[in-house]
């Protein structure tokens, strides 16, 4: 398959499409979920909230989109977020630099060179403006914070470039009000805001954009204490190191090698894999990437990057940082806050490991995996619980009452499961048409219907079909979207 290919199925479809497409003036990186794509990224927020949120025991929070400015002081964003880009002195064209010349040199790039690195590279490479062939500019930083102004006197708020500050500002409250106790994940799903110079690639690269975020609060002296990691201890881990070479290791060889710094990080790691493997997306191409110490933000300690193979490369889907006591530290020192949490009989400033998951992103994943072309039909393989439609229910022919128990068997289901009815065009033009957007079943009403009150069940998959009585398919529409442990 191609990006070309899953970007007009999507749009043709109603998964996702351009924001504002109908005027000219509209803005790169902002884009809309459909109908078809706002239940497949609701039903992938559940399965985190499912996989990962509730079966570790994490509470989970929903913050402002808005903060004051001295959190970001505080996080280190207002100094250090920032990309560097390169202007033509000839046309004015902006260019984000690293990316640029990784692209055009072909050489791999560490984050966070100094700028006249990135000036000796374009020289070195007689690298030009792909517009007008004019020469660049020197390489400056650009912030990638969107300020906005409060109330009549205009006083500076930022738009959040990620969610997780709004769990460190409010972990105090929350570890006294919900009695909490080392360790504890806390979880938010929401958007955030960053002026990338380049968006690009629908859901892949944008301006506004879904986050699923983990904030694991611990106890450094207590993480390989971990009693729930022998749950995980044998999942397999596919890891690709800071140096270029690839292993796969259970999560307890990862520990005992010392490639992840403890039982906890890799614990999640372990819960993060076995939720991939449930959304679909073929694990067997993802891996972990380790970052170097030039590569990590700068708030990380050690990180992982879990990236999946596309069509458009590797792609990173979380970013997996073991953030040290930076975010509390900074926190407690610009506010001027006690942030420490107690821990059995000693006051503790919790580290934190951090699953910074792109919903965006994954659901263009899981889609491109889903995705088939087989003879004369396209069809989407996506995994029951995640389908947009899970049955499409059918008239064989448009007569004869035909119509009338087909609507009346739509009716009676579309309050517990989302189904489709559709009575236009020949029987496999609609199997076709749900084929293509993801649904597991369809449902037709044909004759034999009228006389025994069964229907046939068509599987997407297996293309194979077998006749149930109407009273059945509650059960087995439950049965298919019933995830299993």
């Amino acid at each position: 398959m191609s990006y070309d290919e899953i970007y007009k199925l999507a749009i043709e479809h109603g998964f996702f499409s351009p924001s504002c497409e109908i005027y000219s003036d509209f803005q790169a990186g902002f884009w809309e979920y459909g109908p078809l794509g706002v239940a497949l990224k609701n039903n992938y927020v559940n399965l985190w909230r499912r996989e990962l949120v509730r079966r570790d025991g994490m509470v989970e929070i929903d913050g402002t989109q808005i903060m004051s400015k001295n959190v970001f002081v505080a996080s280190g964003h207002l100094e250090s977020f920032a990309d560097p880009i390169v202007v033509c002195t000839k046309c004015g064209t902006t260019t984000r630099a690293d990316r640029m010349i990784s692209e055009r040199a072909g050489i791999s790039l560490p984050e966070g060179l100094p700028e006249q690195e990135y000036d000796a590279l374009i020289a070195k490479h007689n690298l030009k403006c792909t517009n007008c062939k004019g020469d660049y500019g020197r390489v400056k930083r650009f912030n990638m914070m969107f300020r906005v102004g409060i109330g009549p006197k205009d006083d500076d708020a930022y738009l959040r470039p990620e969610t997780c500050q709004s769990i460190f500002v409010d972990a105090p409250r929350l570890f006294k009000t919900m009695r909490l106790k080392l360790p504890i994940g806390f979880a938010q799903f929401g958007k955030s805001f960053r002026n990338e110079i380049a968006p690009r690639q629908s859901l892949v690269r944008l301006r506004e954009f879904y986050q699923c975020e983990i904030e694991v609060f611990f106890n450094l002296k207590k993480a390989d204490d971990q009693a729930k990691f022998q749950d995980v201890k044998d999942v397999k881990l596919p890891i690709q190191r800071a140096d270029g070479t690839f292993i796969e290791v259970t999560a307890e060889e990862s520990v005992s090698q010392k490639i992840v710094p403890n039982q906890l990080v890799a614990y999640y790691l372990a819960l993060l894999k076995e939720f991939y493997d449930k959304t679909g997306i073929d694990t067997k191409r993802a891996r972990f990437r380790e970052l170097s110490p030039e590569d990590r933000a700068f708030y990380a300690r050690s990180a992982f990057d879990f990236e999946v193979q596309t069509s458009l490369g590797w792609m990173e889907l979380v970013a997996c940082n073991y953030r040290s006591d930076y975010d509390m530290g900074r926190h407690g020192k610009v506010s001027n806050h006690d942030v420490t949490v107690p821990d059995d009989n000693e006051k503790v400033l919790p580290h934190i490991f951090e699953i910074s998951m792109g919903v965006d992103r994954s659901i263009y994943c899981v889609i491109e995996h889903a995705y088939a072309k087989e003879n004369d039909r396209e069809v989407l393989r996506i995994k029951p619980q995640l389908a947009p439609i899970v049955a499409g229910i059918f008239p064989l022919v448009n007569k004869d009452g035909l119509p009338e128990k087909a609507q009346h068997i739509y009716h009676s289901l579309k309050r517990d499961f989302p189904v489709f009815y559709d009575e236009s065009g020949s029987i496999g033009r609609r199997y076709r048409r749900q084929d293509e957007v993801g649904t597991p079943i369809c449902i037709t009403v044909d004759y034999d219907t009228m006389k025994d009150g069964t229907v046939t069940l068509r599987d997407r998959d297996a293309m194979s079909q077998q006749r149930i009585k109407i009273e059945e398919i509650q059960n087995h529409l439950s049965s298919l979207v019933r995830l299993q442990d």
